[in-house]
C-alpha cells in the first residue's frame, strides 16, 4: 500500500515539477534572447547561462508541486474508493499518510541543498556571466548597422564587419569630458586588447572636437589613431553581491564595509528565508493530508475540503513572501516568518493524529469482536 502510493505520488511531483519549470524558465529565458539576437551568444552558452536559473525556480517550485500532487492522488484514491477500504480495515489516517510525508522529507532536504548550496553557486555563475555578456566590449562594437551605446558618455557605429575582425565605416561619440565632446569617423578599425585593457584602433580618419564654453569646433585628420576603452570595462566589474549570490555564513555575517552594514537586513531576512522556505514543503503536505483523511467520508466529494487546503497553502504562501519582504525592513518580524511556516503544519499534523472520526470507527469495528468473545 505505501509503495503503491508513494509510487504515484513520486511520479506526479516529477510531473508536475518538470512541467512548471519548464513553463517559468521558457518565460524567464526570453528576456535573455537578446543575447543571442544582437550579441552573438551561442544557442549551448545560451541554454547554460539560462539553466543556471533552475535553483532559484525549483525552490519554490517543489513545494507547490508536492501539494498538488498529494492534493489529486489522495482525491482521486478518495473518488475511487481505495482511501475508504484502507480506512475500512484500519487503517489510521496517520498510517495513510506515511508515503506522503515520506516524499514531503526528501523534498524538503532538496529544498534545502538548493537554497544551502546549488542557488548561491548557480546564481553567482549567473551574475558574473550576465556581468560579463553586458560589458564584453567586442561584442557591443561589433554589432553592424547600429548605434552601441557602450555607456551614457560613448556610443560607437559600425558600417560594416569583415570576417577577420576588421571594421569598417566607423562612427564613434565620446563625451566623456562633457565640455570637451570628441566625435571620430573612420574608413575602418579593429578592436584590440593591450595591457592597460581595450581599445578602439582607428584608420584613416577625422577628429572632431567641440568646445562648448566657446564654441569652437577643432578638425584633425589623422592616419591611426586609438580610443581608450578600459574604463568601461573596469566598470562592469561587479563589486557587491546580491543577497541569492552569498552563503548563508555571508548572509548572517556580512562584511564591515558600509555597503553591507547598509543592507545588513536585507541579507539576514534572506538568510531565514533560506531556513524556512524548504518547510513549506511539510506544511503543505500536512494541510493538504488533515483536509483529506481526517473525519468521515462524504458521498458528495470533498470539494470543500480540497477547496479549503488550497485556499491555506495560498495565503501561507503570500504571508511567507509578504513576511519576507517584511523582514528585510523591520527584523523584529522575523519570528513570524516561522511561525507561518510550522505552526499551520503542526495545527494539521495534530488534525491528523488525532481524528476523532477515525477513532469513533476503531471503537465500533472493535466492539462487536469484544462482545463475541
Amino acid at each position: 500500500m505505501n509503495r503503491y502510493i508513494f509510487r504515484q505520488i513520486g511520479i506526479s511531483v516529477l510531473f508536475v515539477a518538470v512541467a512548471l519549470t519548464v513553463a517559468i524558465w521558457l518565460t524567464q529565458s526570453l528576456q535573455y534572447v537578446d543575447y543571442i539576437v544582437n550579441r552573438g551568444l551561442s544557442l549551448a552558452t545560451f541554454l547554460y547561462f539560462t539553466m543556471l536559473l533552475m535553483p532559484s525556480l525549483l525552490v519554490i517550485i517543489l513545494p507547490m508541486a508536492l501539494f498538488i500532487s498529494v492534493l489529486f492522488i489522495y482525491n482521486r484514491m478518495t473518488v475511487d474508493r481505495e482511501l475508504v477500504v484502507m480506512r475500512a480495515a484500519g487503517l489510521s489516517p496517520f498510517q495513510l499518510s506515511n508515503p506522503a510525508m515520506t516524499i514531503a522529507m526528501l523534498v524538503t532536504l532538496a529544498g534545502y541543498s538548493f537554497n544551502l548550496y546549488f542557488l548561491p553557486v548557480t546564481f553567482r555563475t549567473f551574475k558574473d556571466l550576465e556581468s560579463a555578456f553586458r560589458t564584453d566590449l567586442a561584442g557591443i562594437i561589433l554589432q553592424e548597422g547600429k548605434f552601441n551605446t557602450i555607456s551614457d558618455t560613448f556610443t560607437v557605429y559600425v558600417r560594416e564587419r569583415e570576417s577577420s575582425g576588421e571594421l569598417r565605416g566607423i562612427l564613434a561619440h565620446d563625451s566623456r569630458t562633457k565640455e570637451r565632446p570628441i566625435t571620430y569617423m573612420a574608413e575602418r578599425g579593429a578592436l584590440v586588447s593591450s595591457v592597460t585593457g581595450p581599445r578602439v584602433l582607428l584608420v584613416k580618419g577625422l577628429r572632431q572636437e567641440v568646445d562648448r564654453k566657446t564654441g569652437r569646433t577643432t578638425m584633425l585628420s589623422f592616419e591611426r589613431n586609438t580610443v581608450d576603452l578600459s574604463i568601461f570595462s573596469r566598470a562592469g566589474q561587479r563589486s557587491y553581491r546580491e543577497p541569492a549570490e552569498r552563503f548563508l555564513h555571508e548572509l548572517f555575517w556580512p562584511g564591515d564595509s558600509r555597503s553591507e552594514q547598509h543592507y545588513r537586513d536585507k541579507l539576514r531576512a534572506e538568510g531565514h528565508q533560506r531556513l524556512v522556505s524548504p518547510l513549506l514543503s511539510l506544511t503543505f503536505t500536512l494541510i493538504c493530508l488533515a483536509a483529506l483523511l481526517s473525519g468521515d467520508f462524504d458521498r458528495k466529494g470533498q470539494t470543500r475540503r480540497v477547496l479549503t487546503a488550497l485556499a491555506l497553502v495560498v495565503l501561507i504562501q503570500a504571508a511567507s513572501f509578504g513576511l519576507f519582504n517584511l523582514a528585510a525592513k523591520e527584523p523584529l518580524v522575523t519570528p513570524l516568518m516561522y511561525l507561518n511556516a510550522i505552526a499551520p503544519g503542526l495545527a494539521a499534523f495534530f488534525v491528523l493524529v488525532k481524528d476523532p472520526g477515525w477513532l469513533t470507527r476503531r471503537r465500533m469495528r472493535d466492539t462487536p469482536a469484544a462482545a463475541a468473545t
